[in-house]
């Protein structure tokens, strides 16, 4: 009964009256007949968006723990390389990130012959790997500043405790260095998948066919403008919003400071 007084606020039922009369005039005015062409197409780029944007969050999540950890207590010779490539990565745009990858390791591989003739050529002469490492980069940038900060926050005196019990450096950074910082820094890793994922219509620009891609084509094809543009942006607020709530329950699962 909260949840239904909840949505029953009068901003609430004006905010859902308001969306309902716009989604019945756009269903009313506007020009729909394109979409079952363009199904398959739009259902094969919103798979490939999600694939991106789950192997690129993972892979740089993997990527900014050492990161993050390399400048919280790391020896300058690993601080100072991690400090560096986060500023970089955080001071240049996605889309330079992007295009200098992919045809700066793209113009390069095919001069070598050996790169030529090896089992790894089908894939290196694609471009969503290319797409993978600079969006892994991205993310491993923005989220190795954010992991050195939850490192840095973890208090000090249960690390000396568990030191004192005789815990190996390794476990005490498993139970409770790592949690306690990914435990810190959960709320801004959600809005930073959130951004990832308004991040990957870049991929676009490479060839990549994605949702915006997708949409990009339909445009072209049939030189309706808006009606495409409307649907992306429906697909994006549902799966970021989707992303917001499972992040939500996530944090809720995850037992507070102190407890």
């Amino acid at each position: 009964m909260t949840g239904l007084r909840t949505w029953l606020l009068p901003h609430r039922i004006v905010m859902i009256a308001l969306f309902a009369a716009l989604v019945l005039w756009c269903a009313m005015t506007l020009r729909w007949d394109w979409i079952p062409k363009y199904t398959p197409l739009a259902i094969e780029g919103i798979w490939r968006t999600l694939w991106i944007l789950a192997v690129t969050t993972v892979l740089g999540f993997l990527l900014a723990v050492p990161l993050g950890l390399a400048q919280a207590i790391g020896p300058w010779y690993l601080s100072t390389p991690a400090r560096i490539f986060c500023t970089i990565i955080r001071g240049t745009p996605l889309l330079l990130q992007i295009w200098l990858i992919y045809y700066g390791l793209g113009s390069l591989f095919p001069q070598f012959p050996w790169i030529k003739d090896s089992s790894l050529w089908p894939y290196l002469r694609q471009a969503w790997p290319y797409a993978v490492l600079a969006l892994t980069l991205s993310y491993a940038g923005y989220e190795g500043e954010v992991m050195r900060g939850a490192f840095a926050g973890v208090p000090r005196g249960q690390l000396e405790a568990a030191e004192a019990f005789g815990m190996p450096r390794f476990t005490k950074f498993r139970r409770i260095w790592l949690p306690q910082a990914i435990q810190s820094a959960l709320p801004t890793l959600g809005g930073e998948t959130i951004l990832q994922l308004k991040a990957t219509p870049l991929v676009a620009t490479i060839a990549i066919v994605e949702i915006y891609a997708v949409s990009s084509r339909v445009r072209q094809d049939t030189f309706i403008v808006y009606e495409p543009l409307l649907l992306l942006a429906v697909v994006y607020l549902v799966i970021a919003g989707l992303l917001a709530f499972a992040f939500r329950k996530l944090e809720e699962r995850v037992p507070a400071k102190g407890h």
